[in-house]
């Protein structure tokens, strides 16, 4: 990606922060800076830390998560942490969670997204730690709700998924033992009720920070969770600690700049090197500040994902409030970019952004362009209520019942991420994937699908190994559900999945009934899918 050098808008013009110098000591009666080292020292032995992050390096910490690394190695200390983050942090190596991955430093995490860090999956696998995984939507409301003092997450979002405390409230290996919720009945309507927990340490990060401790996002690509969690580590008793790559003069932040006040602040750790990312410096197009030309949308490859995308594309329309997911379903939204129909949809992130060029594979989660950005508790508090039109999302595995796995696979934890709340909540889903996984051979083109070798692993099983997303309680809310691959399309219907369509060229029974693990519902003569999808 092409970056910008820091504080220089795109325009060439110098950016809007004239004197990045802090005050003397003497001159300010509050100082909150502080070097990394001596805000970590903060974090006490057995303390629950809230960390942000969003993959990617997105609002990451990550001279703070060093800080916190150094010091283990360095004396051992802390110990037996729980951390809690809402979506997924780190780059599969080394940074954002595989900085808390070692024996001793971590005793529990609850995490909404996992597949960021192998170093915590194995510690999960090995029952090393305490493993659990709350939706990450419920995640940063439920660190709202701390941060007011109320009784914990009331809310339909998780029944019927491995969440639910009649399933496996999701504890993710034999070592956890707790219950993070409970089922209630408000008026006769059941819920889940998760429960609150004292948040001893945030770490947090922003764009600008003063000595007072206000904080501005300005040149942060997301807000997600960021406030709620420094407002639900502060009105628990503990420590917000704050990493910025600028520090200002106290007053020279516009109030309506500030997301963080000082008040729930006790320090900031300014890091020069901090970028937007692990792959993107600076870029004032992703926070905001600016808007820059959009950029053209490449071709995408003529390959098994964009049929798929194709297909999924047809659930589209015009004026509908969108979400797509990770992976092949955000093939639809570059298809959308590429046919110029951007401006046909209300495309979100969950991230709390709207609108812009999406952007996908590491920077996911980053839109060009936006047309606004807001927390991310309010934009869950959206699709809880029902904003969300269409969601496109992945599958791992579905079932009869229409059952969808993302969240464990071959028994690693993975995590939902977003998923449960924006899947439960959609008018309408469109599950988008491959039918089948590992050594499949198929060959594309003239209209037609011929399959070459069948995958060994099934992704149409009898059960699921986790319900992330639950086909029965679909049918009670009355909701669409779509399920499309590149052989077959299906929907949900009151009998279970029904298959509705093939693709050209492929054998019915050879292809599709063959490799499924259960018999679906299906009219005589499936119709058969567009073969303008299958000609590149």
């Amino acid at each position: 990606m092409d970056v910008l050098p820091p504080y220089q808008m795109a325009d060439g013009r110098n950016a809007k922060w004239p004197d990045c110098r802090p005050r003397a000591e003497h001159e300010v009666s509050i100082n909150k800076f502080m070097s990394a080292e001596a805000a970590v020292a903060m974090i006490d032995d057995g303390d629950a830390v809230a960390l942000i992050g969003g993959g990617g390096g997105l609002v990451e910490a990550s001279c703070l998560h060093e800080a916190v690394e150094r010091r283990f190695l360095a004396s051992g200390r802390p110990r037996g942490l729980t951390v809690i983050h809402a979506l997924g942090i780190g780059d599969r190596k080394a940074r954002g969670m595989n900085r808390f991955a070692h024996e001793g430093l971590v005793k529990r995490v609850i995490g909404g997204h996992w597949v960021w860090s192998p170093r915590m999956q194995e510690l999960a696998r090995k029952e090393k730690i305490e493993a659990y995984v709350l939706p990450g939507g419920v995640a940063m409301q439920l660190f709202r709700e701390i941060g007011a003092g109320r009784p914990g997450l009331f809310t339909h979002v998780g029944l019927g998924t491995f969440v639910d405390p009649r399933i496996e409230g999701g504890r993710m290996n034999r070592s956890a033992k707790c219950d993070l919720a409970e089922v209630v009945s408000i008026d006769g309507r059941e819920l889940l009720r998760y429960r609150p927990f004292p948040v001893n340490v945030a770490l947090i990060r922003g764009s600008f920070g003063d000595a007072h401790g206000n904080v501005s996002l300005d040149q942060e690509p997301a807000n997600v969770d960021i406030y709620a969690a420094a407002l639900a580590a502060h009105n628990s008793g503990g420590k917000v600690i704050v990493q910025v790559r600028t520090a200002v003069e106290v007053g020279a932040l516009p109030a309506r700049s500030v997301r963080v006040p000082g008040a729930l602040v006790d320090a900031v750790v300014v890091d020069p090197a901090q970028s937007m990312g692990y792959d993107v410096v600076y870029d004032p197009t992703l926070s905001g500040e600016v808007k820059g030309p959009p950029r053209p949308a490449s071709a995408t490859p003529f390959t098994v994902r964009q049929l798929i995308a194709r297909r999924a594309a047809e659930e589209l329309r015009a004026g509908a409030v969108l979400n797509y997911g990770f992976g092949i379903p955000d093939g639809v939204a570059k298809l959308v970019a590429e046919r110029g129909h951007v401006d046909d949809y209300y495309q979100t992130i969950e991230h709390g952004t709207y609108g812009g060029q999406l952007l996908d594979g590491p920077l996911f989660g980053y839109a060009r362009n936006a047309s606004a950005m807001i927390d991310g508790p309010s934009q869950f508090d959206f699709y809880s209520g029902g904003g969300l039109d269409i969601a496109f999302l992945g599958f791992g595995e579905i079932d009869a019942l229409g059952d969808v796995n993302v969240s464990k696979l071959g028994g690693v934890t993975i995590g939902p991420g977003g998923f449960i709340d924006i899947a439960q909540n959609a008018r309408k889903v469109v599950f988008c994937g491959t039918f089948d996984a590992k050594g499949t051979e198929v060959e594309i083109g003239a209209g037609r699908l011929t399959v070459r070798r069948h995958g060994e692993v099934a992704k149409l099983v009898g059960q699921v190994e986790q319900i992330t997303f639950s086909g029965r309680e679909a049918l009670k809310r009355a909701q669409e559900v779509v399920y499309v691959t590149e052989r077959a399309v299906f929907r949900l219907a009151d009998k279970g999945v029904t298959l509705i369509e093939v693709a050209p060229g492929i054998d019915l029974h050879t292809d599709v009934l063959a490799h499924m693990k259960f018999a679906p519902n299906m009219p005589s003569e499936p119709a058969v899918m567009n073969a303008a999808h299958f000609t590149a």
